[in-house]
């Protein structure tokens, strides 16, 4: 990471200049905890956005499609937790459509300037008297300091809130991008654009016109949200949003060291806020980075590490910090990338656990001490090729079941 992007201590999407927050309780929740988010800049926004590419995309996720296609700019975002209000149908659109039409009049706005999201339990209506009511309340809380409360306001399974933000200078002036983050289960999303649950919002005070914006997110959803998985299931939900308001006075032209540096920065704000996804998902008691090195191409090199990050046998293991290095070579083998087995090493950190193909010999205790961190990395190296993939994934839980057994709302 360049020396001059600095994490902001106690960073949130209300860092960037400009840019307001708030988190309140519509009713949504039968905990009574917070549930309804607003995110506002005071100046419109330029903006882009991916979502899941599952086919039951939720009806806040198809509006927020045509913004993408259809508005210049955006100028606030509402999240509801405690209903995703997917697999809801035409009423769904209409109600997303409402949410956003309620925003609008609250902050004297267009619509089309507004983007919804909900996240919660798959096809139950929204209760748009709570919505509506939580939208006006948001709307009144709105604070330049409120990126905490919106952050905690959009958890469900979620047991810590995850917001954070980055600063560098463009130019002589100060930039900012900050972002808050969402999801502990259905976790493994593969979001395309512009076409959970992991929710991200991201704001900026640079000034990127959209195609740019478009292009970096692209970029960093590849390098952070499409490589973690929990549990290998992908939501309805899976949304992630950033405005650019250019209250700093910092433009950020294609193709400049300016755009270079936006888009590391970027990147760096992403892959922090995905990994803190892994580390709070749901049971997880380890963040493991599976690492694979010398496949023949990248599409191998994924197919690889997604088949080792989620075999349910690996995470059982890794659970109970079992050295059952088999699990990883039987993963590895139907993965469908092409290798030479007898070429293949493994290692957990920097133990050899393989080797060409046999157990390299490292006793099981010295193996089963380097699982016994709250994070460690297994290295493959397929020595087919020059390709590489990284993936971070969890293990699997007593608690992931029970959670996932109890969950409603």
């Amino acid at each position: 990471m360049h020396d001059e992007i600095t994490f902001v201590e106690g960073g949130s999407v209300t860092t960037p200049a400009g840019f307001k927050a708030s988190g309140v309780t519509a009713g949504l929740k039968a905990s009574g905890k917070a549930d309804m988010a607003m995110v506002y800049s005071e100046v419109p926004a330029n903006f882009a956005g991916a979502f899941t590419s599952c086919l039951f995309a939720a009806a806040p996720v198809q509006l927020c499609r045509r913004r993408v296609l259809e508005s210049k700019f955006l100028q606030a975002v509402v999240v509801n937790s405690g209903n995703a209000n997917a697999c809801t149908g035409k009423p769904g659109l209409d109600n997303a459509e409402k949410t956003c039409e309620a925003a609008a009049a609250a902050l004297g706005i267009n619509p089309e300037a507004v983007m919804v999201s909900s996240t919660g339990r798959i096809g139950v209506n929204l209760n748009m008297e709570k919505i509506l009511n939580g939208v006006a309340l948001a709307a009144r809380a709105l604070d330049s300091n409120g990126g905490l409360t919106a952050a905690k306001a959009i958890m469900t399974t979620d047991t810590v809130h995850k917001c954070a933000a980055v600063t560098f200078d463009v130019n002589g002036r100060k930039v900012s991008i900050g972002g808050m983050t969402k999801g502990s289960g259905m976790i493994s999303p593969k979001m395309v654009l512009p076409h959970a649950t992991m929710l991200c919002y991201i704001t900026t005070d640079a000034q990127v016109d959209n195609a740019l914006l478009a292009e970096m997110l692209g970029v960093g959803v590849d390098g952070s949200f499409n490589r973690i998985t929990i549990d290998n299931d992908m939501s309805t939900n899976d949304t992630c949003v950033i405005m650019a308001n250019g209250k700093s006075g910092a433009v950020i032209s294609a193709g400049s060291p300016a755009a270079a540096l936006f888009s590391e920065a970027l990147g760096q704000l992403m892959k922090h806020l995905a990994v803190a996804m892994v580390r709070d998902g749901e049971g997880v008691t380890k963040l493991i980075t599976v690492d694979v090195s010398g496949a023949r191409n990248r599409e191998d090199a994924e197919k690889a590490a997604r088949a080792v990050a989620n075999s349910m046998l690996c995470k059982t293991a890794w659970f109970g910090g079992d050295p059952n290095w088999g699990r990883v070579a039987a993963a590895l083998g139907y993965s469908g990338a092409l290798f030479a087995p007898e070429k293949v090493d493994v290692f957990y950190n920097d133990k050899p656990v393989i080797r060409q193909g046999q157990d390299a010999g490292t006793p099981e205790k010295v193996l089963a001490a380097e699982m016994a961190g709250r994070e460690f990395t297994i290295s493959c190296r397929l020595n087919a090729g020059d390709a590489s993939y990284h993936i971070w994934t969890s293990d699997l839980t007593y608690e992931y079941v029970k959670i996932n057994a109890e969950y409603t709302t």
